[in-house]
């Protein structure tokens, strides 16, 4: 299997209420790059979430008196503890600097992804929250490229997470759309014969890694790529499924 990873370069600074299919598409175009049956346009939540109005100015923000009392814990500014707050169901764990929480999404990490890098701050500052629904926006992008341009791909909304007892960021996927997600391979067998029990393979995570590390993770402007080899497979699956359920979380 040969993998291809397409950076689209020439991607402005987005901004809420752009045309991100159509921006994107252009993009392409001027690459000289055709969209193939099968492709997966892996896009960063940054860009979803500016299109999409989740940039919040600071001085908006009321932080609430639990807020601030955790901030203080915790060291960190009351109102992005009051954003963290809103945006999570579950604190997980905390002490001075760090704050994992569960985000409404279902997912376990920092800060309940809410990220300052990157934006626009002004004079009070700004905080940029995940997508309301990453796998909705991941549909209605898949919807409009094939109205547009009677491909099938598949779409994926990446993020970077750390990882428990591992150093260092990767990519992972919080929204897909039209491709396989999670592969089963449970109830098969292994090249001994064995019953595979426990054998699923995070198909989404691992195609968001190999994007995001094309995307890079400072300055390199490039918010989407397209990755070709690895194909949507007729699949319809949605991130959610990566997220493990509560009563199987044995570090709770």
């Amino acid at each position: 299997m040969t993998f291809e990873i397409l950076p689209i370069e020439g991607l402005p600074l987005f901004d809420e209420g752009d045309d991100l299919t159509s921006i994107i598409l252009d993009a392409l175009v001027e690459q000289e790059i055709k969209l193939q049956d099968g492709d997966i346009l892996a896009i960063a939540q940054k860009v979803i979430s500016k299109v999409e109005g989740r940039l919040v100015h600071l001085a908006d923000v009321e932080p609430s008196t639990a807020a601030i009392e955790l901030a203080k814990e915790v060291e960190k500014d009351p109102r992005i503890v009051e954003l963290i707050l809103q945006e999570s169901t579950d604190i997980v764990r905390k002490k001075v600097g760090v704050l994992i929480v569960r985000h409404r999404l279902g997912h376990v990490g920092a800060n309940a992804g809410i990220d300052q890098s990157n934006i626009e701050h002004g004079h009070h500052g700004s905080a940029l929250l995940l997508p309301l629904d990453p796998d909705l926006s991941a549909s209605k992008i898949h919807n409009d490229i094939a109205k547009k341009t009677e491909k099938r791909i598949g779409v994926l909304i990446t993020d970077s997470a750390n990882r428990p007892w591992r150093l260092g960021t990767v990519g992972i996927a919080i929204g897909a759309s039209h491709m396989m997600v999670l592969d089963d391979r449970r109830g098969g067998f292994d090249l001994h014969g064995r019953e595979l029990k426990i054998t699923m393979i995070n198909r989404a995570d691992s195609i968001a890694a190999m994007a995001t590390l094309a995307m890079g993770e400072t300055d390199e402007r490039i918010p989407a790529v397209l990755v070709r080899g690895a194909t949507a497979q007729g699949c319809n699956q949605s991130a959610a499924l990566i997220n493990r359920p509560l009563e199987d979380d044995l570090f709770r």
